[in-house]
């Protein structure tokens, strides 16, 4: 349950075939097969950033291969590999293993740190290990800040993207009344890394340019707000991904080509590659990206709406309208703007249409960069909430969204009989 073929992109190479522009939207040619022209020189570790002035990106990717999903790690890796680290990008991967579900790359166990590069090995890694650091907790936060920062040290770049790897559940509440969160789960500790403990982490590691979970579920306003601060893009899906999640080999390759691309390039390259590798087959998928400059008036709108809701008492309208909704793998996960939608167009409040639509606006104008879907998710529009038909849990209460936003009190108001 975890983790877009190339559908329309166009680059334009250089007599050396490097490509200098992304465009997504024409669709002149085949992206993968330009691929495998590309031939990238391959940068030695620097431990002082001034030395290394011209990298443009560090790519960190935290690939946590402890439970059933070790397979996809191999094959995630190899397509990184296809395009490799280059002299203006560095493509920098933790990767933590029990040798429990998958034999590939030898029976070793443990957690080796590797620099990416250009190469192939049948069912094996082929860029050597930089770091080889033995057992560890990739479920603990902690596990993430040291490969972060070690990678910033090691391989310093102008621009950082944080890649979280793993199984993840957004916020959802079990049917035994037990609360499960978050994301990077270990089956040999039994640990894995909670929504709050999300933002204590990337605050530990100085921040970075873009965040990604290439996991589950994990594109909710509960989870962006935690992280607001110390993201400036953050991208992820609102429903489960397939298990091979990204597709490596496409996301790098444009930015390997076209290194000096902003943060908002970044992140929709992932997007767009991530939806064009699923929608040639309709599989569902969907991906997105969310400014975090963007989440304080976020939360003004929708503040302004769940108290126009609560104000207007039409309880039966909201009702219809969370039945309705779009909805993903757990039924408390909505699709926000989709649920804003279906009230809007049933409400006889004036000013709960009103909010309504400007919340609406907001979230596809200002607050989500790019939203692209595969499959029946046509009501999918880029972020989540947690909306339950019950009352939510105490540990709600805790997220930094609930503190600051009037959406536990909706949660309230709805659950009274």
């Amino acid at each position: 349950m975890k983790k877009l073929a190339l559908a329309v992109l166009a680059l334009s190479f250089s007599a050396q075939f490097a490509l200098a522009g992304v465009n997504f939207d024409s669709g002149k040619f085949n992206l993968t097969d330009e691929i495998t022209k590309l031939d990238l020189s391959v940068p030695a570790p620097v431990a002082d950033k001034a030395a290394r002035p011209d990298k443009d990106w560090t790519i960190m990717v935290f690939i946590n291969g402890k439970n059933n999903l070790e397979k996809y790690a191999f094959l995630n890796i190899n397509q990184m590999e296809k395009i490799g680290s280059s002299d203006k990008v560095n493509v920098v991967v933790e990767l933590g293993r029990m040798n429990n579900y998958s034999h590939l790359d030898g029976t070793w166990k443990g957690t080796r740190r590797y620099l990416i590069q250009k190469g192939t090995k049948p069912s094996a890694i082929f860029s050597p290990v930089v770091s080889d650091i033995g057992k560890v907790d990739m479920g603990d936060y902690k596990s993430v800040v040291d490969f972060s920062n070690w990678a910033k040290t090691t391989y310093p770049a102008k621009h950082y993207m944080l890649i979280v790897w793993n199984h993840g559940a957004g916020w959802i509440k079990s049917v035994d009344g037990e609360v499960t969160k978050g994301i990077s789960y270990d089956d040999e500790t039994g640990h894995h890394i909670t929504t709050p403990q999300m933002g204590t982490m990337l605050k530990s590691i100085g921040g970075v340019d873009v965040y990604g979970s290439d996991a589950c579920l994990m594109q909710m306003a509960e989870v962006d707000y935690e992280i607001k601060d110390y993201a400036n893009i953050i991208v992820g899906s609102e429903e489960t991904e397939p298990g091979d999640g990204y597709t490596y080999d496409t996301f790098l390759g444009p930015i390997v080509a076209n290194p000096s691309m902003d943060a908002e390039g970044v992140a929709k390259t992932a997007v767009d590659a991530y939806t064009a590798h699923y929608s040639p087959s309709n599989q569902g998928a969907t991906q997105s990206y969310v400014r975090s400059s963007a989440l304080p008036g976020f939360l003004d709108a929708s503040n302004a709406f769940a108290s126009a809701l609560m104000q207007a008492n039409e309880k039966a309208v909201v009702k219809t309208a969370m039945g309705s909704a779009q909805s993903y793998a757990y039924a408390e996960n909505k699709d926000l703007y989709h649920f804003t939608q279906l009230v809007v167009n049933t409400t006889a409040n004036s000013d709960v249409k009103a909010r309504g639509k400007a919340l609406m606006q907001y979230i596809t104008g200002t607050l989500v960069g790019d939203n692209k879907i595969s499959g029946n998710y046509t009501n999918s529009y880029g972020i989540a909430v947690y909306l339950p038909s019950a009352a939510a849990p105490a540990a709600y209460a805790d997220l930094a969204w609930a503190k600051a936003s009037n959406w536990d009190d909706l949660i309230a108001w709805l659950a009274q009989p």
